[in-house]
């Protein structure tokens, strides 16, 4: 099945279609992760992208139930050098070739990755568009270039769950080594704005009760359930576009502990009075390195966000924590007053390293 990718500087690629057929479009980013395939398709943040994994051979351990992130696949489309049909795992349910075409999601292999992925560093993340219906290369550019984009886009509402719900499920003794599992001790509230399920593991690893609501969800919805603690989710999109949220965290901050991953390491910022922008090409894979400005120790960090905070605009009482060491952006920030902190990168690290779990300690702590 002849598939094409079109971005919107004109550039086609010419390869095969798998998992579902028709046409998508999207924001075109890049991952850097080996592993961790499953994990990147059903993670709400890349809802509205069209996702290339830079490692050559993707689908060789399949796909199972429990490696999901979220209940469906999130992304737009998937970009691969070469398809593993016959997957080689014994936890595995079905080929990934299966897992797209079940979910309708249209996937491309056999372009030239590499070329791609320079293209998209040196131009940065740009729209684009994947077909096995339409294979004209200009009515393709021509749609692509029609594309609105990120910015501006309020993606939350896309992924936000229906209504509140209670989660009680941790990691299991496989991964008690990570985040030793205690009772339920605390309640928390988690805000959901396309949350990952393993930060809902960690959460009640390290003994919270934890109710999920909504994005959309008022401060004082929040609070009427009287937490110990809030937990700000990741979630897509641009951040300034989502003002309702924005306004339930200014509510919040002094109220109780706050702590925000990715998105809402973003909203939090916006909150106090910060700015956010796109960068070039974003951060994406597992194997990104960050410096912890209080203990100076470096970290190996999954990351997947296209926004960040910019620190000159960070207000009085607010410093900076955590910072990129391949482009010294800023991926976290603590209130020096008030128990509020947050990272921009991922600590439950599904699928990645274990370098920041202690954040979930952490935020256990500030709740006494």
């Amino acid at each position: 099945m002849h598939a094409k990718l079109a971005l919107a500087d004109g550039t086609v690629f010419t390869g095969r279609g798998f998992g579902a057929t028709g046409e998508t479009l999207g924001e075109v980013v890049f991952n850097t992760s080996m592993t961790g395939y499953q994990e990147v398709l059903t993670d709400p943040s890349y809802t509205g992208q069209i996702v290339t994994m830079t490692y050559p051979l993707i689908g060789n351990y399949g796909t199972t139930t429990d490696d999901q992130e979220s209940a469906r696949v999130q992304v737009a489309g998937f970009i691969v050098r070469e398809l593993t049909r016959v997957p080689s795992n014994f936890r595995s349910n079905n080929s990934l070739d299966d897992f797209l075409r079940a979910s309708n999601v249209v996937g491309i292999e056999g372009i030239d990755t590499r070329a791609l992925v320079r293209r998209l560093r040196v131009r940065g993340a740009m729209n684009g568009i994947l077909s096995t219906a339409d294979l004209d290369d200009a009515s393709l550019v021509k749609k692509a270039k029609a594309f609105p984009g990120m910015e501006g886009r309020d993606l939350v509402k896309e992924v936000v769950p229906p209504k509140a719900f209670h989660w009680d499920e941790g990691f299991g003794a496989f991964a008690d080594h990570v985040l030793p599992h205690r009772p339920a001790t605390k309640r928390v509230v988690a805000i959901d704005y396309g949350m990952k399920w393993n930060i809902l593991r960690c959460l009640t690893q390290i003994g919270c009760d934890v109710t999920v609501v909504p994005g959309t969800a008022t401060a004082e919805e929040v609070l009427s359930h009287n937490p110990d603690g809030i937990f700000l989710s990741n979630g897509p999109g641009d951040p300034a576009a989502v003002g309702y949220a924005i306004d339930t965290v200014k509510n919040l901050i002094g109220k109780k502990p706050i702590f925000g991953i990715c998105l809402g390491h973003q909203l939090l910022g916006l909150a106090f009075g910060a700015k956010t922008f796109k960068l070039k090409f974003g951060h994406r894979g597992a194997n990104q390195p960050v410096r912890n400005e209080r203990t100076k120790q470096i970290e190996i960090t999954t990351q997947n966000h296209g926004f960040a905070v910019d620190p000159s605009t960070l207000p009085k009482g607010v410093v900076p924590t955590h910072i990129n060491l391949n482009d010294n952006t800023l991926e976290g920030l603590r209130h020096t007053e008030l128990p509020v902190f947050s990272v921009q990168y991922h600590p439950e690290a599904a699928a990645g390293p274990h370098d920041s779990s202690y954040l979930f300690e952490e935020f256990r702590m500030l709740m006494g």
